[in-house]
């Protein structure tokens, strides 16, 4: 085999198994061992709610489990790919391995991102609000592109995504959006998507072609799980009911089951129209908003660290820039990643940038 091939193997081998020894093969074949045994359980679904954590936590076990064994399976497997190609002497096969081996370059440095996720709540589920910031219409309309994007990031990788609020501008586009992502660590990714995005672009809205900068807004916050107890005294509460309305604002329905709630303490309000009554929608909204109390009282915590460490945060700055014109780019502004592609990037393809993201926030900390 060629020394070079041969070495960066070994390479490869050597960050595996620093990631299977974070990430603790055995206790997480344990985890899925117990997960097993409860989803096994007749009684399970008596309690829906447990059932469906339970269900859904072995699913993500059994896919992590997997993922990192297979991962070594082919690893392992690599070499002798390598030496049937030699001995054949057979060019397609050589390029076969060559490809198999740049695939679990990939492959493995994305899991390792993973495993830079060990925030408090890194694992959960991930509640994002967009908002359209200054820029008048064009920032409605980039809100919107944002919200697509995001959409589209989960569809390719088949993570659930429920939209429980949308406000509509006037002439197009979004002043606001509310979702769920469902998946692993969907938190701890998406974070890094927080801050200020700014688009610059010849204006579809402008009757004269010109150049427009429009900026929005990403929240992210974990979605609040049972063990978390954020009280809400409901003499803090203004509830507020409506009816729902679409693009354009016409009604979606007949009845005022739209809810908005008002956390007179802190200012923030959050608002749900997409279930079918009132009453669920009031359910949701207090789940999005005991979410952002959550979140407040986390970057409460966070402020007090910052200052003893005498470091302040960044959050809220300009994070990522859009560029469709004069020239194509997209460029994250706290680490300097790159690429030409705008429109696949906002078609979705933010991998790259979570990673980097990712990896620079974990060196952030540590410097």
């Amino acid at each position: 085999m060629n020394p070079d091939v041969e070495a960066d193997i070994k390479d490869l081998s050597a960050t595996l198994s620093s990631i299977e020894a974070v990430m603790d093969l055995d206790a997480l074949r344990a985890a899925v061992a117990d997960l097993e045994e409860q989803a096994a359980r007749p009684d399970l679904w008596n309690d829906q709610e447990k059932a469906q954590q339970v269900t859904s936590q072995l699913s993500h076990k059994q896919g992590e489990l997997r993922r990192i064994t297979g991962l070594r399976e082919r690893l392992d497997d690599l070499p002798l790919l390598y030496e049937l190609a030699e001995e054949a002497e057979d060019a397609d096969a050589q390029a076969d391995a060559d490809n198999e081996r740049a695939k679990l370059r990939e492959e493995i440095a994305s899991l390792e991102v993973r495993t830079l996720l060990s925030g408090e709540y890194d694992e959960r589920n991930a509640l994002v609000t967009i908002r359209a910031e200054a820029g008048g219409v064009d920032a409605a309309d980039f809100a919107e592109m944002l919200l697509r994007m995001y959409s589209r990031w989960a569809e390719r990788h088949n993570y659930g995504i429920e939209v429980f609020d949308t406000s509509y501008a006037e002439e197009a586009g979004i002043k606001s959006a509310t979702f769920r992502v469902t998946a692993p660590y969907a938190y701890g990714t998406l974070s890094v998507e927080q801050g200020t995005h700014r688009l610059v672009r010849i204006s579809p809205f402008d009757n004269q072609g010109r150049r427009q900068t429009s900026f929005a807004g990403v929240e992210v916050v974990p979605v609040v799980e049972q063990t978390d107890h954020v009280e809400i005294d409901e003499k803090d509460l203004r509830v507020d009911v409506y009816r729902s309305s679409g693009p354009g604002g016409q009604g979606v329905n007949t009845t005022d089951s739209a809810v908005r709630l008002t956390h007179i303490p802190t200012g923030i309000v959050v608002s749900c129209q997409n279930e079918r009554s009132q009453l669920q929608n009031k359910a949701t909204a207090m789940n999005v908003l005991q979410a952002k109390l959550l979140e407040r009282r986390r970057q409460e915590e966070q402020a007090k660290m910052d200052a003893l460490k005498d470091s302040g945060s960044s959050w809220g700055n300009q994070m990522r820039s859009y560029v469709l014109h004069p020239y194509q780019m997209v460029k994250d502004l706290r680490n300097n990643h790159e690429v030409g592609n705008p429109s696949a990037v906002l078609d979705g393809e933010i991998d790259d940038f979570l990673e980097a993201g990712i990896r620079w926030r974990k060196q952030s900390q540590q410097g």
